[in-house]
Formats: structure tokens, sequence, C-alpha cells
């Protein structure tokens, strides 16, 4: 058994680490369904430790809650927030495994019901707000539509953004998103959200130079040290996260999945700080 050492949940585990291994709404290349069990991969590897670098040891805090399970295509967004609802149900903080960026709607509808006064941190090269994408308004280039639409988001922040054209311009203004385009980025920004506060990040948020396992590659972006230190600053109550989009028939040494690893234990360092401070 691979991940032996977490079968033996403790009492502390509250974080639950759940896979979303979907990519049927992904426009361009496949492969987003394959990350969950690479990042495990990473994160269970003896090449690594699990303490944060703010010095907190997570390994008795997280568990694998295992990989979700659809029946067909129809069935996929329900049967998504029904597991992440029977994890919050359970006082678990999830951090969702994809899999693309259509499977985090879902899982905010989960959130939503327990926390209506949610706000969305989004790390992403793209600002996924498509009215419609090819023909697919569920498609991962317009989860964020759907989100602002269903009034599941009070307040939505995009980091890392460089791709953003005229349409996306009208659906950021008409939403009432606050995008910080890469272009205007500054290294000392930091993000105060009042309540509890959601992380989706798309892996391609960051510079393929430090993640090139993507399905869409887009230069200009974010370094790793620089998103982590967007996490350690960030003021508010972390409640979950997605990562996702990361495709590993992009990775083929496997950095991308080891970049994954690190940013799921800093956000998960981020959880437990909140819950500390009550």
């Amino acid at each position: 058994m691979p991940y032996a050492r977490d079968m033996n949940r403790t009492n502390n585990a509250r974080i639950a680490i759940i896979g979303l291994p979907f990519d049927i709404n992904s426009s361009y290349l496949r492969g987003a369904a394959e990350a969950p069990p690479k990042i495990r991969e990473a994160l269970f590897s003896d090449a690594y430790h699990w303490w944060s670098e703010g010095g907190l040891n997570l390994e008795s805090y997280v568990h694998v809650a295992g990989d979700v399970e659809a029946r067909d295509e129809d069935d996929l967004n329900a049967v998504i927030e029904s597991s992440i609802q029977q994890l919050l149900d359970k006082e678990q903080v999830p951090i969702s495994l994809g899999g693309d960026h259509a499977v985090t709607v879902p899982i905010v509808r989960a959130f939503a019901k327990k926390y209506p006064k949610l706000s969305i941190l989004h790390f992403d090269a793209h600002s996924d707000i498509y009215d419609e994408f090819q023909g697919n308004r569920y498609s991962h280039a317009c989860p964020f539509a759907r989100i602002m639409e269903e009034g599941l988001a009070q307040r939505l922040v995009q980091v890392g953004i460089r791709t953003l054209n005229g349409h996306q311009r009208e659906q950021v203004k008409r939403f009432g998103v606050e995008v910080f385009e890469m272009k205007n980025w500054r290294d000392d920004e930091t993000f105060d959200f009042e309540g509890p506060v959601y992380i989706s990040f798309d892996i391609d948020g960051l510079d393929p130079a430090f993640a090139p396992g993507v399905s869409h590659r887009e230069p200009g972006g974010l370094s790793t040290r620089q998103a982590i230190n967007v996490i350690h600053k960030l003021k508010g109550q972390v409640v979950g996260a997605d990562i996702v989009e990361f495709n590993p028939r992009m990775d083929p040494s496997n950095v991308t999945a080891v970049v994954c690893a690190k940013l799921l234990k800093e956000i998960a360092a981020q959880m437990l700080a909140a819950d500390e401070r009550g």
C-alpha cells in the first residue's frame, strides 16, 4: 500500500485529500484526470518530509479520502458535490485534487451551503469566466461564471491572470471580480479576507518554467516562491482548497507533481493556522 502510513488515521487528521480524476470538460488536451495519484505519490515520497515552512509537522493532520467515482458525465457534478458535502458534514477540511477546473463548481456548491459568506482566492493564468466556451457552459474555461451566477461566493479575487480578452473583461466587470494581472504584479501584494476563504489553485497560474506539466502553458506567470508567499501572507480563515489542471502527460520529469505537493502542504498549514486562530 503506497500510502500505508495514512491508513492509521489519528483524531488530528482533519484535512482530507480527495481526488477528482475528471477532465471531460477540458477544451484542448486530456490528461488532468491522471493527476491525483501523481500528486499523492509526490506527497508521500520518502524524498520529502511533512514539515511546512512555518514549522508545522503535517503528517498526523492529513489523510487520504480516496478518489471520487462517477458513473457517467451526467452524474459527475452531483457526485462531486455530494462527496465534498459528506466530508464537510464530518467536520473534515477537504483539499481536492483535480482534474480540470470544471470540478470547482460542484465543490464550491457544497462549501457555499456551509459557508454562505464564502470568498475565493483563485490562482490562474486564465480567468475561467467565459459565459460559454466551444458551446459548453461547464467547460473548464467557465467555472467562475457559474459560481458567480449562482451567488456561491460573495467575493472573487484572481491572481496571476495574463490572458484576459474582451469578453472576459466584460464578465469580470459584470461580476465585480478583483483581478490582479501579472503585468501589474507587485511582490508586496497581500490579501485580506473577512470570513471563510476557499483557495482554488490552477497550476498554470505558475510560470511554465516552474510548472511545465499543464495543458495550457502561458509564459510570464508567478514563480513557486511568489505563490507560496501569497499563501503565507493571506489573512483569512482558509476552509478548503483545490489544486487543478496538472497534466502528468506534460510533466515527464515529475517536477510539476512535486510543486503540487509542496503547495498542498503550505495550504494545509494555513488551514491549520486558521483553526488555531478560531
